[in-house]
């Protein structure tokens, strides 16, 4: 079975803050369509790097696909607010949430795509019921929200889990998308490709790193990706 094409996400949160409008396009011109985008409520986790009213001014100066990831106590709220804005996926974590097949209804009702995302030690038995209504599983390699912890390192059992989700999809017949979110760095690339992710949040270890421009940076990510599928 031919493995299909690996989506290079870009996390907002680690563009230049202070200067969205060309981030957001220096990300175009490297020739990336997808923009993962936080939506933290500083209770679920720690930090809040974007308010909705800035997530409606991005959509405003660009046509990139919005990835949106919410880590909030409230999902419905942020969910209502994001279908408002008009994103292309949404994604709620399964651990705050009660009204799992509401979130899901909600999503789909406005022709967005849907992902639920679980946390590094949360198992994958939480997804049996709701994986066939999903678009996206996203995978949490580090605890949400603490990707400013330079100390925070991936989990050891990131490949496993992959594989593992992978497997899963494949015995149940589904083309859901695995996505991964933490620590998606140049070293581990290659590996989390190789064991079946197919959407890549790349942040300040990846597409960020300092010193090298995004399209270098993007062109070591390809070279990995590559090697990945190979």
């Amino acid at each position: 079975m031919q493995k299909q094409a690996v989506t290079i996400a870009p996390s907002i949160m680690c563009a230049d803050l202070c200067n969205l409008e060309k981030s957001v396009k220096e990300i175009e011109q490297a020739g990336l369509e997808v923009l993962h985008i936080d939506v933290i409520d500083g209770s679920f986790s720690p930090s809040m790097p974007l308010g909705i009213d800035t997530i409606k001014q991005l959509r405003q100066i660009t046509n990139m696909d919005f990835d949106v990831h919410i880590m909030a106590n409230d999902n419905e709220f942020f969910i209502q607010e994001m279908i408002k804005i008009g994103v292309e996926q949404i994604t709620f974590h399964l651990e705050t949430s009660v009204h799992i097949d509401r979130y899901i209804n909600l999503i789909k009702k406005s022709d967005t795509k849907v992902g639920v995302a679980i946390n590094p030690a949360t198992p994958l038995s939480t997804l049996e019921y709701v994986l066939p209504q999903c678009d996206t599983v996203l995978l949490m390699l580090i605890n949400p929200g603490f990707a400013t912890d330079k100390n925070e390192k991936q989990i050891p059992y990131a490949i496993e889990k992959v594989k593992d989700l992978k497997q899963l999809i494949q015995d149940k017949g589904f083309d859901t998308k695995i996505e991964v979110d933490g620590r998606v760095s140049i070293e581990t690339i290659e590996e989390l490709v190789n064991a079946g992710a197919d959407i890549l949040v790349a942040g300040s270890t990846s597409l960020f790193i300092k010193g090298n421009s995004l399209s270098e940076n993007k062109q070591n990510i390809d070279k990995k990706i590559s090697a990945g599928l190979n």
